[in-house]
């Protein structure tokens, strides 16, 4: 056998009771389910919604200036809809209407941040950078999120720049207390890990901070860019965004304006995946293809054909898919978020695959639900899995255990044979806006249901 010799199966030993286990309440509370009958063939033009990963920063950037900031093109997906209530719950005044919001934080009047809110997603840890900035206090939870994160994602690394811009900290074993005495100071500060959330985290605080911060082994996703090319056009001063050096000299004020949030790369490579996946032929709208580029460099090499402008990316069927082995990294490497996804996408390719998950923990678990509807995969160790392709694949019932598990699941459903049903779509919504009426439009047959 190529790669490992053993498969380690108590690791996926008894998966669905582990997701039971581990699953939020709020998340039970969301009875509703996915049936999906396949296969399919998709055809026809889908578009692109704003960055999921984008606007959970914005949102709470807005705390920076008191002035009134417009968002456009914001997605309707369960982890904005919690921002803006964390937002609002903290004493903003936000007006919405479609994809476009307006913020006004000037009426905030506290410093804690709502637990029954802050504890159902993981990027609630946001707010922390920009309130510290504005108030010098903030009170917090430790940020929820799906099971991929229990445990695995720890927030050492935000208190650790904290510290180093003189913030103290308080904690009790379930929040945090945050404080400065005379506001933040500038820092010089070297990430251990190469951190997305991180980064915009401490370039937000910095913005406002005493001094130039210096940041280094910062996360270069094009979101980061955007975000600071925004606030540098309301008055902040960050140079290197983007780049692996940041520098950021602090400013007494950054005022608002208006903000429109750039496409989803990571549903922009779902939806290329989930063509290639089911030998179909669709195109992609107002996306950005240079934002996948690493994918589509892939493509090139597993012999599916695709056809790409400024703004628009169409996949045309194959039916030869060469196998490929991947390495999840931060971008502009293979991303994490698309691992879910490709995985799939080499059930059906023409060999063998080692897909190899570096960033977290407990994503490739997924799996266990792949074999189940028949594709051969074997599990060498918590991070790397064997996809033995090409495999027919069956509906069975299964369980969504994470955002990106849960749009990999839909993949394959629409490749299996007979009757898919997906629990816990809740997951699902938190990234995806109204997924499977967008899909259905494409040719899929996915009912939401009541459970």
């Amino acid at each position: 056998m190529p790669y490992c010799q053993i498969a380690n199966n108590d690791i996926c030993l008894n998966y669905v009771q582990y997701i039971n286990h581990n699953l939020k309440k709020e998340q039970y509370k969301y009875m509703q389910k996915f049936i999906i009958n396949g296969p399919v063939k998709l055809s026809g033009e889908i578009e692109v919604k704003g960055a999921k990963n984008q606007a959970l920063k914005i949102i709470p950037a807005s705390i920076l200036s008191k002035e009134t900031i417009t968002i456009d093109n914001l997605p309707d997906v369960e982890d904005v809809k919690k921002s803006l209530a964390l937002l609002e719950d903290l004493g903003a005044k936000i007006s919405q209407k479609g994809s476009k919001v307006e913020i006004n934080t000037s009426g905030i009047n506290k410093i804690e941040l709502n637990p029954e809110i802050a504890d159902k997603f993981r990027a609630s840890i946001m707010f922390i950078g920009p309130m510290l900035a504005r108030f010098g206090e903030v009170k917090f939870p430790h940020p929820g999120g799906c099971v991929i994160g229990a445990g695995g994602r720890p927030i050492d690394v935000f208190i650790e720049g904290f510290k180093a811009m003189g913030v103290e900290i308080k904690e009790d074993g379930k929040s945090y207390h945050l404080k400065t005495k005379n506001g933040l100071k500038a820092t010089n500060f070297f990430f251990k890990l190469v951190s997305v959330t991180a980064t915009e985290t401490l370039m937000m605080a910095a913005a406002l901070a005493k001094g130039t911060t210096k940041l280094h082994n910062c996360a270069m996703e094009p979101e980061i860019a955007s975000l600071a090319t925004y606030l540098n056009s309301q008055g902040a001063n960050i140079k290197g965004a983007g780049t692996p050096s940041m520098e950021i000299r602090g400013v007494g004020e950054i005022k608002a304006g208006n903000f429109k949030i750039i496409p989803d790369r990571v549903e922009t490579g779902s939806f290329a995946i989930m063509a290639a996946a089911t030998g179909s032929e669709i195109t992609i709208k107002k996306c950005q293809p240079d934002h996948i580029r690493i994918l589509l460099e892939i493509f090139k090499r597993i012999n599916i054909p695709f056809k790409e402008t400024a703004d628009t990316l169409t996949i045309k069927k194959t039916k030869n898919i060469k196998p490929y082995n991947i390495k999840t990294h931060e971008y502009p490497g293979f991303p994490t978020d698309l691992q879910s996804p490709f995985t799939v996408l080499m059930t059906q390719a023409n060999g063998n695959s080692l897909i190899h998950e570096t960033i977290y923990d407990r994503r490739l678990l997924f799996t266990d639900s792949l074999s189940q509807m028949g594709a051969d995969i074997t599990m060498c160790d918590p991070h790397r899995v064997v996809v033995n392709g090409p495999s027919r694949l069956y509906g069975r019932t299964l369980t969504s255990p994470d955002l990106r598990a849960g749009i990999a699941l839909i993949i394959a459903a629409m490749t299996a044979e007979g009757r898919t049903e997906i629990d816990n779509i809740y997951q699902i919504d938190r990234g995806y806006e109204k997924i499977e009426a967008r899909l259905n439009k494409l040719g899929a047959k996915i009912k939401r249901v009541d459970i």
